[in-house]
C-alpha cells in the first residue's frame, strides 16, 4: 500500500500544479447563425481545445435556438471550433482570464460553396462526433504518450476500457473486431491491430454495432449484431512504413532462468487520395513471459475433449473476475503477414477487394496448480484435494481471406475463407485425495496422461448480393459452411485407491490404456432473403434457410497386453463409433416500420427439424423430428439529445453437441466418469435485451445501460452421481426452470478542470439452474455485484496516469444442502503512470492489487504486482530507446479463482511468473512519404 500512497502522492502534486495554474472558473457562451438564411443552426458540433496543442477540453451541441454553453472552464487560451455538415468549419480563438462569463460574438456558417472572407479551418473535426448510431473520435484530441500502440489511445477515449489482457469493451461490451479502414486486419483477430499498429497514425475512431453482412444490404435488422471498433488512417501517414521492433533479455531473480522477448512489426501502407489502394503488414513475436499480441486460444482440437481430460486446469480454463491473472506460463513463437488490395480493373469485374493474411504460432503452456473442491451432496458433502501438473503444446497455423468483386453496378459476391491447423502434444501429471468433513478418506489416485493429436477447422462464407431497379428491393443468398477434421491419441496410466467406512483400502483400480479418438463434422446453412418496399416506411423481408450438421465421432481403447507389452486388446465397452446428423428448414418473414423518432420490426419463423443419433457400436438409431416456433421483435427509439433505446425479443434454437450425443463411455480420469446422451433434445432459449445510450455534449458525457434475460425449459445441464466413496458419474440432460439475468450500466464524464476523464461501471448478475445429483433436484441460484471506477489522464507532455478499483460480491445458493451456501468478496485495483523526465529519460509504472475473503482456507489472500520501467529515448523522433524494467517487483505474484457449480465449489491456485528484471532495445520505423 506504500507503493500505492507514492503513486497516489505523484498525481497529486501533479493535480495541485495543474490547479495552482488554472484555479479560477468560467463560463463561455455562443450562438451559431447560418450567414445566408440568418436562421440559427441546430446541433452543431460545438468543441473546446487549448491554443498550444489541441488537446480536447470538452464539447457540446447547440440547441434550437442555435446557442451553446461550457461551464466551469478553467482559465486558459482556448481555440473554439464549430463543425456542421455541408457548411465550412468556424474556428474562434480567445482567452480566460477572469472569473466571469464570457460571451463570444456571433458565429456566422457559410455553406461550403460560398466564398468566405473570414479564416475558417478547413476540414477540421470535432474530438467526439454522433453520426447515426457511430461514435466517431478525433484521436488528435486524445494525447499519447510518444511511440504508444494503438491499445494505449483507446484507454483514452470516453467510455472504452481496455484490460491488462488486451480484451477490449466499450460500455461494458465485449469489442469483437477491430478494423483498418473499414476492413479485416489479419482476420477477426482485435489484438492483432490494438497492439501492432502505432497510435500516431490513427485519425479516428469509430466505435459502432456491426450487423451480419446480409443485414448490411438489405436494411433490415435481424438483431445480430457485434460491437465493432474502426479505425482509419491519417492521409499523410497512409503513405510509407512504420513499426515497432525490439529486443530483449534478463534473468529471473529466483532460479536465475533465462527470460526473453523480441518483437516484429514491419507495416509498408501507400494508400491512395480516395482510399486504401496497397497494404502489406509483416509481424512477429517472440518470448516466454506470457506476452502475446495476438489472440493465443487454448490449443483444443476439434471434436470436443480430443486434446486430453479435462482436468481442473487445463490451459485456459480459469483467471480471475477480470480475465487478467494468467493462470500458467507460456513460451510463444509466433510471425505472419497480411496483404490487402484494392484494384480499379480486375478480370472478373470492374473494382475488386481482396485482402488475405497467414498467421502461425507456436506456444508451449506449462500449468502447475492445486485446488480445493467441496462436493454438495444430500445428506453429505466432501472434499478433493487436487494438484495437476502439465505442459501443452501447440502449433498453430490460420488463413484469413476476404475477396469482394463488384460483378456489375447492381450485383456483387463476397467470400470470406478462414482455414487453421493444430498440431498439439498434451502431457499430465494428476494427483488427487478425497476425504470427508470428519477426515475419513475416500479415495486416492494418481493418473498419468500423453497424448498427441492434430486437427483442421474451415469455414467459409459466401455471399451474393443484388440490387434492382425498384429502391430498397433487394435479394442475396447467403451459404455459410464449417468443416473440422481432428485425430488424437492418448496413453492413460492411472492408479486409483477407494476406501471403506473405516479407512481401508478396500478396491485398488489400475488402469493402462490407449486410446485413439477421430472426429469430423460438417455444417452448412444456406439462406436466401428477399426485401421488397411497401411504402416510404415500411419494408418487407421474406426468408428461407436450410441447415445440415453432419458430424461422425470413433473412440477406440485397448488395454495393455503385458506379454507383448503392446495395446492391442480391445476394450468394448469404452469403445464407440457414432454418427448423428441434424437437419432443419426454416421459413419466415419479418415487416418493418420506419419513422422519424422510432423504427420498429416484427418478424417469425417456423423451424422444422430433425436429429438422427446412430449408434454404430451397437447398430441402433434414435430419430427425433422437433417443431419450433420462433418469433422475433426489435424496437428502437430516438429521444432528443443524442439519447436512444433499443428493446429486442428473439427466440433461438442451439442444438446439442456430437459430444454430448455420443453414448461412450469416457475413463480418462476413473475417478469422474462422463457419458454422452443420445436422447438430448434441442436448446430453446427465450431472450430479451434492452440497451440504453446517452451521450451529452457530443461525448462529453455518456450513460449507457445494458439488461439481458435468457430463460430456457430444455437447457442442456448435467445429471450426477456421486457414490459414497466419492467417485462421479455424470451425463447431460435436459432440464427446466433455467433464468439469468445480466444488468451492466457506465457512466462516462470528461472532467477537463482535472483533465482526467471519470467511468462508473455497475454490475448485476442473477442465474438460476436445475441439475440432478443422485437422482435428486438440485436447484442452484448465483448472483454477482460489482461496482468499478476507472479515472484516465490527458497526456499532457509530462505525466500520464490512470487508476481503477472494483469490488465485487458473489453467492451461490443451492436446494439440497443449504448450509453449503457460500458468498465472498473480491477486490482489484490497478494504478498506471508514465513520467516524462528531463534528458529523454521516461519512467512507467503499473501496480495491480488482489485480494479475497470468504474463501476455503489458504486461499484468502491478497497481493501486489508491481512492475516498472527506467527508459533512455535517443535518435530523431525519439524512434531509438534502451528500457530495464523489473516485473513483480515485491515478489508477490500469484493466481487465484473460484469455480461455483451446482455440485462444487472450487478454488484454484495457480503457479505464475515470479519477480525478473528484462533489458530491452526498442526501435519505432516511422518513414512517411514514400
Amino acid at each position: 500500500m506504500r507503493l500505492t500512497l507514492l503513486l497516489a502522492i505523484i498525481i497529486l502534486t501533479h493535480f495541485n500544479a495543474a490547479g495552482q495554474k488554472s484555479t479560477v472558473r468560467a463560463e463561455v457562451s455562443g450562438v451559431v447563425i447560418d450567414s445566408t438564411s440568418k436562421k440559427p443552426l441546430r446541433t452543431a458540433s460545438v468543441s473546446l481545445v487549448m491554443q498550444r496543442d489541441s488537446a480536447y477540453v470538452m464539447a457540446s451541441i447547440t440547441d434550437g435556438d442555435g446557442k451553446f454553453r461550457f461551464k466551469n472552464v478553467s482559465t486558459g487560451s482556448y481555440r473554439l471550433l464549430v463543425t456542421f455538415i455541408g457548411y465550412r468549419n468556424k474556428s474562434a480563438l480567445f482567452t480566460l482570464s477572469l472569473n466571469s462569463a464570457v460571451r463570444l460574438d456571433t458565429l456566422w456558417m457559410s455553406e461550403q460553396g460560398n466564398d468566405l472572407q473570414e479564416v475558417v479551418i478547413k476540414q477540421e473535426a470535432p474530438p467526439v462526433a454522433l453520426k447515426g448510431d457511430t461514435v466517431q473520435f478525433n484521436a488528435d484530441a486524445f494525447k499519447t504518450e510518444p511511440n504508444a500502440q494503438l491499445e494505449e489511445l483507446l484507454k483514452k477515449l470516453p467510455g472504452v476500457e481496455v484490460s491488462r489482457d488486451g480484451e477490449i469493451k466499450s460500455n461494458g461490451q465485449a469489442v469483437r473486431r477491430v478494423f483498418v479502414d473499414g476492413k479485416p486486419f489479419f482476420g477477426d483477430d482485435p489484438k492483432m491491430a490494438t497492439r501492432n499498429l502505432p497510435a500516431d497514425i490513427v485519425d479516428k475512431v469509430q466505435v459502432y454495432d456491426q450487423s451480419s453482412d446480409q443485414s448490411q444490404f438489405s436494411g433490415m435488422d435481424d438483431g445480430n449484431r457485434e460491437r465493432t471498433i474502426n479505425i482509419t488512417i491519417k492521409k499523410d501517414k497512409g503513405k510509407g512504413y512504420f513499426g515497432q521492433n525490439s529486443i530483449g533479455a534478463g534473468r529471473n531473480t529466483e532460479t536465475n532462468a533465462m527470460r526473453y522477448q523480441g518483437k516484429l512489426s514491419l507495416n509498408r501502407f501507400n494508400n491512395r487520395n480516395g482510399g486504401p489502394g496497397r497494404q502489406i503488414s509483416l509481424v512477429g513475436q517472440a518470448n516466454n513471459l506470457n506476452q502475446q499480441n495476438f489472440s493465443l486460444g487454448d490449443g483444443s482440437l476439434p471434436g470436443g475433449g480430443m486434446g486430453g481430460p479435462m482436468f481442473i486446469g487445463q490451459p485456459g480454463s480459469f483467471g480471475n473476475e477480470n480475465g487478467q491473472t494468467p493462470t500458467s506460463i507460456t513460451k510463444v513463437t509466433a510471425g505472419g503477414f497480411n496483404y490487402r488490395a484494392e484494384g480499379e480493373k480486375v478480370r472478373y469485374g470492374k473494382r475488386a477487394e481482396i485482402s488475405a493474411s497467414y498467421f502461425a504460432n507456436k506456444a508451449v503452456t506449462t500449468t502447475d496448480q492445486k485446488s480445493r473442491r467441496e462436493y454438495i451432496l444430500p445428506g453429505q458433502s466432501f472434499f478433493t484435494d487436487q494438484s495437476n501438473y502439465n505442459r501443452n503444446q501447440a502449433f498453430n497455423q490460420r488463413f484469413n481471406g476476404r475477396f469482394e468483386f463488384q460483378l456489375d453496378s447492381l450485383t456483387s459476391i463476397r467470400l470470406t475463407p478462414n482455414i487453421s491447423w493444430q498440431n498439439v502434444r498434451y502431457n499430465s501429471d494428476l494427483s488427487n485425495f478425497s476425504y470427508s468433513k470428519n477426515g475419513d478418506s475416500l479415495n486416492a489416485g494418481e493418473t498419468h496422461y500423453r497424448s498427441a493429436g492434430n486437427g483442421l477447422n474451415g469455414y467459409n462464407n459466401l455471399i451474393l448480393m443484388r440490387k434492382f431497379g425498384k429502391l430498397g428491393r433487394t435479394m442475396s443468398a447467403n451459404l455459410n459452411t464449417v468443416l473440422s477434421d481432428g485425430r488424437n491419441t492418448g496413453y492413460n496410466q492411472s492408479r486409483n485407491m477407494f476406501y471403506d467406512s473405516l479407512g481401508l483400502e478396500k478396491v485398488i483400480s489400475n488402469i493402462d490404456q490407449q486410446n485413439r479418438q477421430n472426429s469430423f463434422s460438417a455444417q452448412n446453412n444456406l439462406s436466401f432473403s428477399f426485401t421488397e418496399p411497401l411504402s416510404f416506411r415500411q419494408k418487407l423481408e421474406v426468408r428461407y434457410a436450410w441447415m445440415n450438421s453432419q458430424n461422425r465421432q470413433s473412440r477406440f481403447v485397448f488395454d495393455k497386453n503385458e506379454e507383448t507389452n503392446s495395446f492391442s486388446i480391445p476394450d468394448s465397452v469404452l469403445t464407440n463409433r457414432f454418427a448423428g446428423t441434424f437437419t432443419a428448414h426454416k421459413a419466415g418473414a419479418t415487416l418493418q416500420t420506419q419513422r422519424l423518432r422510432f423504427n420498429y420490426t416484427l418478424g417469425f419463423d417456423v423451424q422444422r427439424s430433425k436429429q438422427l443419433s446412430d449408434n454404430l457400436s451397437q447398430d441402433s438409431r434414435i430419430d427425433k423430428q422437433f417443431v419450433h416456433w420462433l418469433p422475433n421483435a426489435l424496437f428502437s427509439y430516438t429521444f432528443s439529445g443524442n439519447r436512444r433505446a433499443r428493446l429486442q425479443y428473439r427466440t433461438r434454437i442451439a442444438p446439442a453437441s456430437v459430444t454430448q450425443l455420443q453414448p461412450v463411455i469416457d475413463n480418462t480420469n476413473p475417478l469422474d466418469i462422463k457419458s454422452g446422451n443420445p436422447a438430448l433434445r434441442p436448446e430453446y432459449f427465450n431472450t430479451l435485451t434492452l440497451t440504453y445510450n446517452s451521450s451529452e455534449s457530443s461525448g462529453d458525457r455518456s450513460l449507457f445501460i445494458f439488461a439481458n434475460l435468457n430463460q430456457s425449459n430444455s437447457r442442456i445441464n448435467n445429471a450426477t452421481t456421486i457414490s459414497d466413496n466419492g467417485a462421479r458419474f455424470s451425463k447431460p440432460i435436459n432440464t427446466e426452470g433455467y433464468w439469468a439475468l445480466n444488468s451492466f450500466l457506465s457512466w462516462s464524464k470528461n472532467i477537463s478542470a482535472l483533465k482526467f476523464g471519470l467511468t462508473l461501471n455497475t454490475q448485476a448478475n442473477v442465474s438460476a439452474g436445475q441439475s440432478l445429483i443422485n437422482n435428486l433436484k438440485n436447484q442452484a441460484k448465483t448472483t454477482l455485484l460489482g461496482q468499478g471506477i476507472r479515472i484516465q489522464s490527458a497526456f499532457d507532455g509530462t505525466i500520464d496516469y490512470g487508476f481503477g478499483a472494483r469490488i465485487s460480491y458473489q453467492r451461490a445458493s443451492y436446494s439440497l444442502l443449504p448450509q453449503q451456501n457460500t458468498q465472498y468478496w473480491s477486490q482489484y485495483m490497478t494504478a498506471d503512470l508514465h513520467w516524462q523526465l528531463p534528458f529523454r529519460f521516461v519512467f512507467s509504472s503499473d501496480l495491480t492489487y488482489t485480494g479475497n475473503t470468504g474463501r476455503t482456507a489458504g486461499f484468502n489472500q491478497k497481493f501486489t504486482l508491481w512492475n516498472a520501467a527506467l527508459s533512455r529515448q535517443f535518435l530523431k523522433g525519439k524512434q531509438g530507446e534502451i528500457r530495464l524494467q523489473v516485473f513483480d517487483i515485491l515478489n508477490q505474484n500469484r493466481s487465484l479463482a473460484r469455480n461455483t457449480t451446482e455440485t462444487y465449489i472450487e478454488d484454484v491456485q495457480s503457479i505464475v511468473l515470479k519477480r525478473y528484471f528484462l533489458v530491452s532495445f526498442v526501435y519505432n520505423l516511422r518513414k512517411f512519404g514514400i
